[in-house]
């Protein structure tokens, strides 16, 4: 159960922890320059959701689900988000899960759990999406004994598929235009599946 709760997970320069209402003015800035602007009150919103998600999801005995604040260890500052998710889409049309799966090729959506990221713009190209993706993987498989993981983004976005890669992902591109939150598709199998 202890895999389920909201976590602090610390790498060698972040710590990974559940967001506090405090974070609003650092986090809204980084936000709106990841995913567009929203007024202060909707954020606000957002971050008091994440609030409630932490502990219902807990007491539901459900997978962490939600966005964590990244932040440097030294100096305390907040540069960033970093969560699980559920992603939802045609999976089985991916060459990865064609290869591993006895079932025709479908258009059917499945869900998978999700990573997502989002770093402020004068802390990215120094490596902690990468950190705090590979922090949250390692928990995924250690702790909550995920068999895979996967992450999406589009197709131009270099820096996202670049954390992909780092992280050892397989990337997939999607054969088709839609789903519009479906182009590139990053896959990692739990390494206790290679034993």
């Amino acid at each position: 159960m202890s895999a389920l709760i909201p976590f602090d997970l610390e790498t060698e320069r972040l710590r990974i922890r559940p967001f506090v209402l405090e974070d609003l003015d650092a986090i809204a800035p980084i936000l709106d320059e990841g995913f567009g602007h929203s007024p202060l009150d909707e954020r606000r919103q957002w971050l008091e959701w994440s609030l409630r998600n932490y502990a219902a999801l807990a007491q539901m005995y459900q997978p962490p689900y939600g966005d964590y604040a990244i932040v440097l260890k030294g100096d305390n500052l907040l540069i960033g988000a970093v969560g699980y998710v559920p992603s939802y889409g045609p999976f089985g049309k991916l060459p990865y899960f064609r290869a591993r799966s006895t079932e025709p090729v479908s258009e059917l959506f499945t869900p998978e759990m999700g990573l997502f990221w989002a770093v402020g713009g004068a802390y990215r190209g120094q490596g902690y999406a990468s950190e705090a993706a590979g922090a949250l993987i390692r928990h995924a498989f250690e702790a909550m004994s995920l068999k895979r993981i996967v992450a999406t983004t589009e197709y131009n976005n270099a820096a996202s598929i670049a954390v992909m890669r780092r992280v050892g992902m397989i990337i997939e591109r999607n054969p088709d235009p839609a789903p519009p939150w479906f182009q590139i598709v990053g896959i990692l199998e739990n390494p206790a599946l290679r034993g």
